[in-house]
């Protein structure tokens, strides 16, 4: 189940999309803001834009890619797929389980895709240690499980592919810009910088960047404690919704 997920998710377009995507974010608006944007304050350093804007895209790169979840589910629904599949030695625990691990998979490569592509932008101001690589492969899986929980959500509640469309590239575009992917929450007014800590991307992007700048602290713990607590309470409603579903 998971090779045959892997199989129609990593097609050419879609890696591409991965990469290239990502790399005008960092390498055309990042260096064309830096004049603008000089430097940006995070967990006592101040980094460059270009630097916070690359660290801040291997996050929103592992909820882009999330969207693979609430696809192969939709899909399955539409062309009847589903039926086929559990009229082999499958039950519906082995589909959710299938689509959690491919989600974690293409997370984890979307995250290391990432962090190579950006690595020349930020490498000035990296500050490596024993718990970089685990906090960003804690990142991927948990922000894998996030997102592909609530586009699992979102497929199990929608039967148009219009209505399908519409809705979760609208909740993931507010979750990309409503956060601190793409700017820091310092200085931004309220009610806005309030609604940044309703987004568990910003606390995805936030512990990236702890990570990979060196800068862990408490606050970044408490941010690590909220991501697991929404990604289990999104996965187990996804879960609850797709074993009862009627396909």
């Amino acid at each position: 189940m998971v090779n045959r997920n892997l199989t129609i998710s990593l097609n050419p377009g879609f890696l591409i999309w991965q990469v290239i995507f990502p790399l005008i974010y960092i390498f055309v608006a990042g260096f064309a803001y830096a004049p603008l944007i000089h430097e940006v304050p995070f967990g006592g350093k101040d980094l460059d834009y270009p630097a916070f804007l690359a660290s801040g895209m291997i996050g929103f790169n592992i909820m882009n890619s999330t969207l693979i979840s609430g696809i192969i589910i939709w899909n399955d629904r539409k062309y009847g797929m589903f039926e086929q599949i559990m009229s082999g030695p499958f039950t519906r625990s082995h589909y959710i389980l299938s689509n959690i691990c491919t989600i974690g998979i293409v997370g984890l490569l979307s995250a290391f895709l990432i962090a190579l592509v950006g690595y020349p932008v930020f490498f000035e101001s990296i500050e490596f240690s024993f718990v970089t690589i685990p906090i960003i492969i804690f990142c991927a899986i948990t922000g894998s499980i996030l997102f592909g929980s609530l586009a699992s959500i979102i497929s199990t509640r929608l039967r148009s592919s219009e209505g399908f469309n519409v809705v979760i590239n609208t909740v993931f575009l507010i979750s990309a810009f409503v956060s601190t992917a793409f700017y820091p929450a310092e200085g931004v007014p309220e009610p806005l910088r309030s609604a940044f800590y309703l987004n568990p991307l910003t606390y995805l992007v936030d512990i990236i960047r702890a990570g990979i700048f060196g800068t862990i602290t408490e606050f970044i713990i408490y941010e690590m404690i909220v991501l697991v607590g929404i990604a289990s309470i999104l996965f187990i409603i996804a879960s609850k919704l797709l074993t009862k579903l009627d396909f």
